[in-house]
């Protein structure tokens, strides 16, 4: 029980040292300045002004001020403990039409410093805090910080128990894959700390590296930066608020840290609550959202209503009205709709909620210990309900419907429906190639142009051919071809191959897949000839892409083949996503033996490794491309010649007229569609609406990126 405790008037505010004397004691490097600033006693002049203007302090004496220092620009204020008063000349600040004197007006201030030219108006009670210069605080209830604030990270202070300690429970309702939140967290962090929860080793050492560079003290003041502006708000405590950032008439801000630059400022709505957090720089946060328990990277977004706990969000993401909980999602996720809900699932990014999806756990399970892994471009569609746990391959697009089982879908790029009348799942594998080429491609375009950090050393793919995804695309030719030989009884897996490769010869009957559904009912693979062909022409146009570009590159007028042998691996790595990072299997297993055997001691040493990483992924997935080719062609490099590569760069080229022919085509239709055109007058108003077909940006550069390949590839050609 929580009593109200009765203590002496005089004692108000003096339980902190407010001297700062160290870097250490500071967040903000905004707030340094405050080591070096001189501040001097009040005179008695400027005492007796103060009093005359309805000022009270329990001691003046605890009152320090600058040299530029106005009494008369301190009104109907009252200041209890030490306080230490910057700049306060004859100036007003403006911002968006709020425009208010500096100075203190209306206020109650307890052991602060306040910082250089701050309009500082009916802040009824801010305790602990320290401002930066030209700030502006209006008509705020409560800013407070306890002794022992963490500002959103899962720290423990001196003689606190481990039951204070902040996690969030990623994945799993269960807590299983609990993690500690620190600031500067990154979505590859997270991944790395939820899974491998059998090595206790690694885990304790994860716990150990976030700890250390953390104070066991207590007793650090609550700090906001340069030009934050934070205005008719009800409770602030324990945070540190970056430079920039815009706050207005949120009703809880607690144990929260906030990042925020003039470049990336991060702006915080009417109506939000949000408690033990860290939020990104440039993001965006509006209109009743509730964020607990939760990490918010860079550049993403959560508004109208949005409930975010429990979850780490990536980076260029929006989530709006609906429920997250429990959930790590990858960088580019978007979930826009008051009736989705996802929970207890790893999204790996590029993905989209639509209206009326319901991912639950323990509502279709028997206990709230269901997961949901989902790669890449995770696309449920409307009104699905799923069972966890399931697992999902790249790009996988579910149709309307419930979903009663659980799913293990490998194979990336299909369209996975069920057969009500029938009672069978259907796969369609490449469907995405097959009939919507525009909607997948564009993809690459959209991702690229959301992706607003200001800084990007850590490359996040966006390419929908990429290792990983050419990797699925592999296995799935293995797993045709077993369903083929096993629902037609074939003797032996070359006679499925020879059958799907076959052009003249059908598939006259259904092929059926194994291990896919828990469940009694057949899963149907609906068109495997043409998903397995498609697959190995995707397959061979990646590999020639990147060889296209290597041999474009070469300084030479001729064309070197050991140049090709150099850039050559060994074999066809294993990639993993690490937070829309891919990263080879082996370099990841080197990580984790590092931090386990500490060589790597902080966080910030194995971002470096993040870095190191990106800035060598080209390279890695020129590689990739190019034992790629060599395994789908059944051809090892040492052995390409002039030939050879003329026939992959010949068809590589026809490869990129079908794709923009399907990406026109696949728009065309609807432009074409009669129940399209209902709505409309005429053609006219159509395009007036729409957009005529001719001018979609999107085609008009499909259009540039075929010319330009075209042109690249036949230089190569004539070099040959």
């Amino acid at each position: 029980m929580s009593n109200v405790i009765q203590r002496p008037l005089a004692e108000l505010g003096k339980s902190w040292n407010v001297e700062l004397t160290s870097r250490k004691q500071l967040h903000l490097p905004a707030n340094y300045s405050k080591l070096e600033k001189r501040y001097r006693p009040l005179t008695d002049g400027e005492i007796a002004i103060l009093l005359k203007n309805n000022n009270h302090a329990a001691d003046w004496n605890n009152i320090w001020v600058s040299d530029i220092f106005n009494p008369e620009q301190i009104k109907n204020s009252s200041f209890y403990g030490v306080v230490k008063i910057g700049d306060i000349p004859p100036h007003y600040l403006d911002y968006r039409d709020l425009q208010l004197p500096c100075g203190i007006y209306h206020s109650c201030l307890i052991n602060s410093i306040v910082g250089d030219n701050n309009a500082i108006h009916h802040v009824r009670y801010m305790a602990n805090f320290i401002t930066g210069d030209n700030v502006i605080l209006s008509n705020i209830n409560e800013m407070e910080t306890s002794y022992n604030a963490k500002f959103g990270n899962g720290i423990l202070k001196q003689g606190e128990d481990e039951d204070k300690r902040i996690w969030i429970e990623l994945c799993n309702e269960n807590g299983g894959r609990a993690i500690l939140p620190f600031t500067g967290m990154q979505a590859a962090d997270a991944f790395l700390w939820t899974r491998y929860r059998h090595d206790d080793i690694l885990q304790n050492k994860l716990v150990e590296i976030t700890e250390n560079p953390f104070s066991k003290e207590g007793g650090f003041f609550s700090e906001i930066g340069n030009n934050a502006v934070i205005k008719n708000s009800n409770m602030i405590k324990d945070v540190i608020i970056g430079d920039h950032t815009y706050i207005k008439g949120v009703n809880k801000l607690k144990n929260v840290t906030i990042h925020s630059t003039r470049e990336a400022y991060t702006q915080i709505g009417e109506g939000c609550e949000i408690v033990n957090g860290i939020i990104g720089y440039g993001c965006r946060i509006f209109y009743g959202v509730k964020a607990v328990r939760f990490i918010l990277s860079s550049f993403s977004q959560l508004k109208y209503g949005a409930r975010l706990i429990n979850s780490f969000l990536g980076d260029n993401s929006t989530i709006s009205c609906c429920e997250v909980l429990n959930s790590l999602l990858f960088p580019a996720h978007e979930q826009h709709h008051n009736n989705s809900f996802l929970c207890a699932a790893l999204v790996m990014g590029q993905s989209n909620m639509a209206a009326g999806a319901t991912i639950g756990s323990n509502h279709n399970s028997r206990a709230a210990d269901g997961e949901i892994i989902a790669r890449r471009g995770f696309w449920p569609g409307l009104c699905v309900s799923l069972k966890h746990n399931s697992y999902f391959a790249s790009y996988t697009l579910i149709v309307k419907g419930d979903f009663l089982h659980e799913l293990n879908i490998k194979i990336p790029f299909s369209l996975i429906s069920n057969d009500v009348k029938n009672d069978r799942l259907i796969i369609v594998p490449a469907y995405w190639f097959l009939y919507n080429m525009y909607a997948i491609m564009r993809n690459n375009h959209k991702f690229i142009a959301r992706d607003k950090r200001t800084i990007k050393n850590q490359y996040i793919e966006y390419d929908i051919l990429a290792p990983d995804t050419i990797n699925e695309m592999f296995d799935s030719l293995n797993i045709v071809e077993e369903a083929v030989m096993q629902s037609l009884s074939l003797d032996n897996l070359h006679n499925a191959q020879n059958l799907l490769k076959d052009e003249k010869q059908q598939i006259l009957q259904d092929v059926y897949m194994q291990n896919v559904e828990c469940s009694k009912r057949k899963v149907v693979l609906l068109k495997p000839k043409e998903g397995y062909n498609l697959f190995k022409r995707l397959i061979r146009h990646y590999g020639t892409q990147q060889l296209v570009d290597l041999l474009f590159h070469l300084p030479e007028n001729r064309i070197d083949l050991q140049e090709i042998v150099h850039h050559q691996s060994a074999e066809r790595k294993q990639f993993e996503n690490i937070g829309g990072q891919l990263v080879p299997k082996e370099d990841l297993h080197s990580l984790l033996q590092n931090i386990k055997n500490g060589t790597l001691q902080d966080w910030n040493s194995i971002h470096q490794e993040y870095h190191k990483w990106s800035k060598n992924y080209l390279k890695e997935k020129r590689m990739h491309a190019l034992a790629s080719l060599a395994e789908i062609t059944e051809t090892p490099i040492p052995f390409w010649n002039n030939a050879f590569i003329k026939n992959l760069i010949t068809e590589s080229i026809y490869t990129q007229k079908w794709i923009f022919e399907e990406i026109y085509n696949s728009r065309r239709k609807d432009y074409a569609n009669p129940f399209r055109q209902m709505v409309y007058e005429d053609t006219a108003e159509m395009d007036k609406v729409v957009g005529k077909l001719k001018d979609n940006s999107f085609i008009q550069k499909e259009k540039k990126t075929l010319e330009d390949y075209i042109a690249k590839a036949e230089k190569i050609l004539q070099k040959l």
